[in-house]
This record gives C-alpha cells, structure tokens and sequence, in this order.
C-alpha cells in the first residue's frame, strides 16, 4: 500500500497542481493543472480527477468539469456529486439532474451525500416525477433510515404542495429538525389547517426543540395568506409570549393580518411595539403599516403616518400601498396630488404605482382621467400588463369609450395578454358596455381557460342588453362545461329575465339556487325578483315578497319597487316603498323626484308640490339628465336643458328640422311625460332639451353619414326619446346606440332592440 501511495505523493508535490489546492487559483492556473495531468497519465487517479473538476465548477466552467468527468473511465461517487453540488449552488438542476441520470448508469453506488443535492434539484423544477423515483430508490437501497435524505424528501413534497405526501415522509423521520418541523408548518398554516400547525407544534416542543424566528414567520405569514387573520394575530402573541423578538417580516405579516381583520385597535398595539422594537425605520415594516391604515378606512391617520414618514426610507412598494390605501378609502384626489408629488420629486414608480392609479380612478368615478393616466404611463416607458388592461377597460366601459376601449384591446393583442382570464374577462364586459355585445362574445369564445367571472360577464352583457334567452343559454353552457354557478351568477340570470319579461323562468332560478345548488338568496336576488314582478305589473306579488324576505330589505329592494310603481303609476305602494326609502336614503333625491312624477302622473299638484317643499327644505336638488358621447377620441358631456355647449345652436335646430320630419308622419310629442304644471308648448321645449337627444343631434352634426352613435345616459331613457331616437335611426341610416341606467337600446332603421319593453 506505501508503495501504491508514493506516485500520488510525489505527483502532489508537483508546483503545478498545487492549484487544484488553492482557494485563489484562477481557470488558467487549473487549465494549466489539467493539460499535466492529462500528460503524465494522471487522470486515472479519483482524488485528483474530482479536484480538478471541483476547480472548474468553481469557475463556473460546467462544459470544461463535465469533461473532465467524462475522460474519467470509472468515476468514483464523489467525481459524480462533486459536480452535481456545484451544479446545484449555480442553480443549474436539470444540467444535475442529468449528471445523476449517468452516474445510475454508470451502476455507482449511491451514498447520503448526493441525495438530499439531487432531490433538492426535483423541488427546485418541480419534477416531482423524477423526485418519486429517487425516494423509491431510497427505499429500496435503505437510506430511508437517514433524517438529512428523508428532510430533503419532506421538503420536496412541499414544494410539489402535496402535503400529505410531505407528512407521511415526517412521520418516518429518525429525528427531526427545527428547519424541517418550521417548513411543514409553514405549509399546514397557508393551507389554513390550524389544528394540524398546533398538533406539530406541540410535538416539535414535546422533542426539545424550540422554533426560531424562521418557523414562527413561516406560520404567521401562512395563516395571513390563507385568510386565517385571527390565528395568525395569536400566533404572533404567542411568540412574544415565549420571549422570541419579531423582525421586520413577522410585523409585516401581523399588520397585513390586522388590516385584513380591520383591527384598528389591535394595529396601534402593534405599531407601539414597532417602535419599541425600533423598526420604524424599516421600508417593509412602513409600506405594511400604511396597508394597515388604509384596510381600517383610517385616512386621517394614513395620511398623518405619510406625511411623518420620511420619503427617503420610503421604497417604491410603500408608495404603491399609500397610493392603493387613499383610492381605498374614497380619496382618489388626495391619491393623485401625491401620485404627482412623486413624480416631481423623481421618486421611483412602477408598473404597480401607475395601474393603482388608473384602478383608483376607474372606480371612483374618474374615468377620463384613468384614460389619460394610461397615455401618460405609456409616455414615461412604463409598460402596461395583465393587471393594467383589466382595471383600464372599467373605464373604457363606463363612459362607452370604444375607441379606447379597442385601443386596449390592440394593445393587449400585441403584448400577448389577451388569453390571460382577468383581460379576457374585461375585454367581454367592455364591450358589452360599449353596446358592441358581438364582439364581447366574440372575446368570450377566445377565451382558453374560462372562469365564473368569464361566464358571468358574458351573463351580464346578455341581460344589459334586453338578450334574456342568450343569457339563459349561456347560464346552462357554463353548467354542461363543468362550471357551477355561484350567486353571481344567479343575479346576472334573473337580471336577463327581468329585462325579457320572462316572470316564470324567473321564478323557476330564484327557486333552484338554494333546492339545487345551496345557495342562500342575497339582497341583490331579492331585488331582481322585485324587479322582474313589477316591471311584469305584478305589484301585489312584488311587495308581498318583500314582507315576506328573510332579512330587512335594503334601499335597492325598495328602489325596485319604487321605480316599478312609477312606470305603472300607482301611488299606495309607490308611497309605501317611498317613506321605506326616506328612511333609508334620506338624502338621496332620487326617491323624492320618483314619488312626485307617480303624482304627477295624477295630476296631484298639491302632492307634488309638497314633496318638491320637503326637498327644498333638506337642501336637495334633482340629479339633472346627464349624457355623454364620444366623438373623435373625445368625450362630451350634455346636461339636460343645458345651453353652454358651442354648438347648441346647431343642435336646437337640427332638432327643430328633425322634429317637422317626424311630424309629417304623424309624430306628436308625448307631452304627458313632463311631469309639471306648464303649457303644451312649454312641455314641447323642455322635452326638446333632454340630454340623450342634445347628445344625438352632436354626433350627427360631427360624424360621418352612416356611422353609428354610442350615448350613455344617467337616468333611464324616457318613452319620448325613445320613440324620437327610433324616427332619427331610421331617416339618418345611423345605428345608435343608448346605455341609460336600466338596460341598451341597440337602435336601427327605426327599430330597437328592447322591442319596447325597458
């Protein structure tokens, strides 16, 4: 044996291959080492093959280690997981999983030293095949009984989120460690199984060990991501109990937790602790705090911790979380004065800054401005993606921007985004809002994987345009395709019926959502059926449901009523629902202008008047016809009676011209709609002024012959409008279409859609 062992001490003593020893030895140094030992017949030798494998793979140079390791004509196990832990540490696993795939063929045997790297390598690619393979092997070759290999497979398990799998391999550990013990139960809390975590954690203390900060985070951020607020919150007291000190990602989790729980007490006990704590200073520690305020609707104390907050520890996840905090609690102005602020002051902002904005904007109402926010984004080089178009479209939809509503819809084809579910989803509601309902189902059928939210949309698009038996169908397809139903819905078909008429179909879903499906009728159902009943003229059965419902009706069922009486002018149950609503919605004018035209309609003067005196008195003044049109990339607003517009003159006589057409055909002005106690002639003008025709006569004075109108209205269209509108689309040759608050009216060569029923 000492004179097999001289050639290799003698060769060691070589300076050359001193290298292979040498922590600072660059590549050329170990080329250098490479090209003697392949001169003097050296390579055979196992420890200096792996050495200088071991130099490579220091290098990074993979293509170099794995030739030398192929040259070796019989490798020994540590030429093989030499390479592949280098493999490893460079992130490089299905290069190790490759190497590992010869070294079985090679019949090497396996040691404890390459498993836990190669199964490391299965978690890592999420080749969970592969990963039960090699347990299979460990099994078999009896490395079962080691606890770093079964670690290795437990954490495999759990990153291939099959968790029982994960728990079987634990149970068989020969012992345990905190880091395997803390893994698991990070993976049973963000799966909400609280019982599980506590029955692990009990017997990791029962073993002697104690978590460390490590195990304790993984368990509160787990029980915050699965929605289990309170426990995380006691978790977290516990913790403190037992003498363990948080860090910044502990506080983080519990503040999200509190505001998640809209806590607020509980988030000023933990923001003191902060403080004491001394982590104040901590930009994730701030951006969770100022989530925490914004969750708990306290603006006052957002906006005091901002402007105490220094912006320099400020990063740009904390600016995110204030910007989403203020549109949060309605104050979408004070998001935008300091969304500028930022930006003056050279701050940095990302995709996330700019599409909270525009989210911010699309749903408080600033739709224009969410328009231009979108410009400006794409102007500073910040790229829009899947989460930008899907909170832009609202927009584009709520002010029937179509324009830009495609303009999106291009980009997002561009981009490649359009197969992603939240867009396909947006692009299906925009243009369903946009009147354009083919192309919504057009965007519907391209879409690969469909969700509820999918077929929901396309549910609410049919019912919004008076298409009761579309949505109906669309409402069984989902059920054939292997989708349920959910409350959703259930609201968007009974909608659909009720724009359709359709009483007993109606009735037959109302009646299967909890028979069939287990669903509890909400609010909103109620309303629908309400709806529906009235609309048909079923008053008595309307109002007999309500008394009826299982919870205290809210202002939208009442609404329901209120709205029906009015089409059907009966004043008992329309004052019924009316002093309901006064109740409810004591400032909202709305319910005071629906009980004085049901008077109206009566011609009781006195009524009337008294209702219009108890408005006056409150400070109440009727919401004026207001509707929008977009003409050239532009949107314009048109308030009824409203002289202020450049063209008005125009649009008066283009209406006055319009009106002598529609007389010779036999048109008389449906004076009985102007609900005052004025002249004939006065009622003429006053309903010449309504905002849906003003907005009409615009676009045909500022489009080309023949192109459609797309006009939103904030009240529901009046049947004098609607019978006006109907003349211009056919003596025009224009497609117009209307969106009031009830339902599209698709207008064509003097027909609509609605088939007279709104």
């Amino acid at each position: 044996m000492t004179r097999q062992a001289l050639p290799f001490l003698e060769n060691l003593n070589t300076p050359i291959l001193h290298c292979l020893y040498s922590a600072i030895a660059s590549l050329s140094q170990t080329r250098q080492a490479h090209a003697y030992i392949l001169k003097t017949g050296l390579l055979a030798d196992t420890h200096l093959s792996t050495r200088l494998i071991s130099r490579y793979a220091n290098h990074h140079s993979f293509v170099e280690a794995d030739l030398v390791l192929r040259s070796i004509s019989d490798p020994s196990i540590s030429s093989f997981s030499t390479l592949i832990y280098a493999l490893n540490k460079s992130n490089l696993f299905t290069q190790s999983l490759n190497v590992f795939s010869r070294m079985l063929s090679h019949g090497v045997l396996l040691d404890t030293h390459v498993l836990p790297n190669v199964v490391k390598a299965c978690g890592k690619l999420s080749a969970l095949k592969f990963g039960r393979e090699i347990h299979c092997i460990v099994c078999k070759y009896g490395f079962d009984s080691d606890s770093v290999v079964q670690a290795s497979l437990v954490h495999l398990y759990l990153k291939s989120d099959r968790i029982r799998d994960a728990r079987n391999v634990f149970e068989r550990l020969p012992e345990g460690d905190v880091v395997t013990y803390g893994a698991l139960l990070s993976a049973y809390a963000r799966k909400g199984c609280v019982n599980e975590v506590k029955e692990i954690f009990s017997g990791m203390q029962s073993y002697g060990l104690e978590p460390n900060v490590v195990s304790w985070n993984g368990m509160i951020t787990g029980f915050n991501q699965s929605g289990n607020y309170v426990e995380a919150v006691v978790m977290f007291q516990e913790m403190h109990s037992k003498g363990f000190q948080p860090d910044h990602i502990t506080i983080s989790s519990v503040l999200s937790a509190v505001g998640d729980m809209e806590r607020f007490n509980i988030g000023i006990q933990v923001l003191c602790y902060v403080i004491k704590l001394g982590l104040l200073h901590c930009k994730f520690v701030i951006s969770a705090l100022i989530d925490m305020f914004g969750k708990c609707a306290c603006a006052g104390d957002l906006m005091k911790a901002f402007e105490e907050t220094n912006e320099e520890l400020m990063d740009v996840g904390a600016r995110n979380a204030l910007l989403t905090a203020l549109s949060r609690n309605d104050l979408v102005d004070v998001a935008m004065e300091v969304f500028e602020r930022f930006r003056v002051r050279g701050r940095e902002l990302n995709v996330v800054s700019w599409t909270s904005m525009i989210a911010g904007c699309s749903q408080n109402g600033k739709d224009i401005e969410a328009l231009e926010l979108f410009r400006e984004m794409q102007s500073a080089g910040v790229k829009p993606n899947s989460v930008t178009i899907p909170c832009l479209l609202p927009a584009c939809g709520n002010i029937a921007a179509l324009v830009h509503g495609k303009a999106a819809h291009g980009f997002a084809l561009r981009t490649g985004i359009t197969a992603d579910v939240h867009v396909g989803s947006a692009l299906v509601d925009m243009y369903a809002k946009c009147g354009r309902i083919h192309l919504s189902r057009l965007c519907f059928d391209r879409i690969p994987n469909k969700n509820s939210v999918c077929w929901n949309a396309i549910m609410g698009g049919y019912a919004m345009h008076g298409k009761a038996n579309e949505a109906i169908d669309i409402f069984h397809l989902m059920q054939q395709k292997g989708h349920k139903p959910d409350f959703i819905s259930f609201s968007c078909v009974l909608s659909a019926c009720s724009q359709g008429g359709l009483t007993e179909q109606g009735w037959r879903f109302f009646n299967s959502m909890y028979e069939d499906y287990g669903i509890e009728a909400k609010m909103e159902h109620y309303s629908c059926m309400v709806n529906l009943l009235g609309r048909s003229g079923k008053l008595e059965e309307a109002y007999t449901m309500i008394k009826q419902m299982p919870f205290e009706p809210h202002a939208c069922v009442w609404g329901a009523l209120l709205s029906s009486c009015r089409l059907h002018n009966n004043i008992r149950l329309g004052e019924i629902a009316a002093r309901n609503l006064f109740e409810l919605e004591p400032n909202n004018p709305g319910n005071y202008i629906l009980l004085s035209n049901i008077y109206a309609s009566k011609a009781m003067w006195d009524e009337v008047d008294a209702v219009r005196d108890v408005m006056r008195s409150r400070g109440m003044k009727k919401n004026p016809g207001c509707s929008w049109i977009e003409i050239k990339n532009q949107v314009h607003i048109l308030l009824a009676g409203d002289k202020s517009n450049p063209q008005m003159t125009e649009i008066i006589e283009k209406l006055h011209k319009l009106s002598l057409e529609m007389k010779k055909t036999g048109y008389l002005p449906n004076t009985n709609l102007v609900l005052q106690d004025v002249n004939e002639q006065d009622k003429e003008q006053i309903l010449c002024g309504h905002s849906e025709k003003l907005a009409v006569a615009l676009g045909l004075l500022n489009t080309p012959p023949g192109s459609p109108l797309q006009i939103i209205k904030n009240l529901r269209i009046c049947d004098d409008c609607h019978a006006v509108i109907k003349f211009i689309s056919g003596f025009e040759g224009r497609e117009i279409y209307v969106r009031d608050t009830n339902r599209f009216h698709h207008f064509k060569d003097g027909v609509c859609s609605c088939g007279d029923f709104w």
